[in-house]
């Protein structure tokens, strides 16, 4: 199939999901890696940019049955989905996603956000669209466009890196210097646990990360404030492994070097989406802050971290 004019930079995954809409993510990948999806003869990724022309191999895919109706939405997760807006006017919603809530499904992912955004619809004529994504277990403001239109520009402003994001984060340790930029390229890895993230200068994309220390605890920990300069999946957690300082609680990458012995603190990922600004659909900038969640506030406390004031 060719790529039409108005295609040009969707993303190869995005396009599948245009042309294919039945046809899952996970599914797409593994014909990705198997080389039976090719751009103009050559093997793809499903990030990669497309160009009006190009010919994408799409293989025979078998039918399947029609995906079953939406499940309604019950009125408890409905009414704590609401009380999570942050921001909201007609072309934009801001929530403050809990840390442990899929925003998407996958594997023995039942329930996640994108399956239960028709509670967000409020008096909008058309169902919220995802715009961009945070982990599962990292909590904070996540933007969700209320229309196509919105959701064309939030999604260009992401891609164009007119979006600006601000995380904060606990570590183990403290890093040295205490300020300044990782610069290491990021690739995805399999192995016998599933896909991960690892630097890699060789293969990897090349990954920026700014940090600064806000406040410590001797040398046992630190909360950091987090600034990604490019989008790679894990990118901040990777980061603050090749600090020598993992996300408390980020067993995936830390392993046991991602815990405090002997503290009594929640066991969660302490990673947390603190503001974002962007430029708004219909002009001018649109700055959203979310409060830390209750067990990252618990583990300030408990550690003697100085809270700054509620902008």
């Amino acid at each position: 199939m060719a790529v039409g004019d108005g295609e040009g930079e969707l993303r190869l995954d995005r396009w599948f999901k245009r042309h294919f809409p039945d046809l899952a993510h996970g599914r797409l990948e593994k014909l990705l890696r198997t080389g039976q999806v090719r751009v103009d003869g050559r093997r793809a990724t499903a990030g990669q940019r497309l160009a009006p022309g190009q010919v994408v191999r799409v293989p025979p895919l078998a039918p399947k049955t029609p995906a079953p109706p939406r499940p309604a939405v019950g009125e408890r997760d409905a009414a704590a989905l609401r009380a999570l807006v942050l921001h909201r006017d007609d072309d934009v919603l801001v929530i403050d996603k809990p840390a442990g809530l899929a925003v998407q499904g996958g594997a023995g992912t039942t329930r996640h956000l994108d399956g239960m955004l028709d509670a967000l619809r409020f008096d909008a004529a058309e169902r919220p669209r995802l715009v961009h994504r945070l982990d599962r277990d990292t909590s904070g403001v996540l933007v969700l466009a209320r229309t196509a239109a919105a959701a064309a520009q939030l999604a260009e402003a992401f891609r164009g890196k007119d979006a600006e994001k601000l995380y904060w984060a606990v570590v183990v340790g403290v890093p040295s210097p205490r300020a300044g930029r990782v610069d290491r390229a990021l690739a995805k890895k399999r192995g016998h646990g599933g896909e991960r993230v690892a630097a890699d200068d060789e293969e990897g994309q090349r990954a920026i990360t700014d940090y600064r220390t806000l406040d410590a605890a001797g040398r046992r920990a630190a909360w950091l404030e987090l600034v990604p300069v490019t989008g790679r999946t894990h990118q901040l957690r990777v980061h603050c492994v090749v600090l020598g300082t993992p996300i408390l609680g980020d067993g995936k990458y830390g392993g046991a070097a991602a815990f405090l012995p002997g503290a009594e603190l929640a066991p969660q990922m302490h990673l947390h989406a603190r503001r974002i600004r962007l430029p708004h659909p219909r002009g001018g900038i649109l700055e959203v802050s979310a409060p830390p969640p209750a067990h990252m506030r618990e583990t300030f406390q408990y550690l003697g971290f100085a809270m700054p004031p509620e902008p």
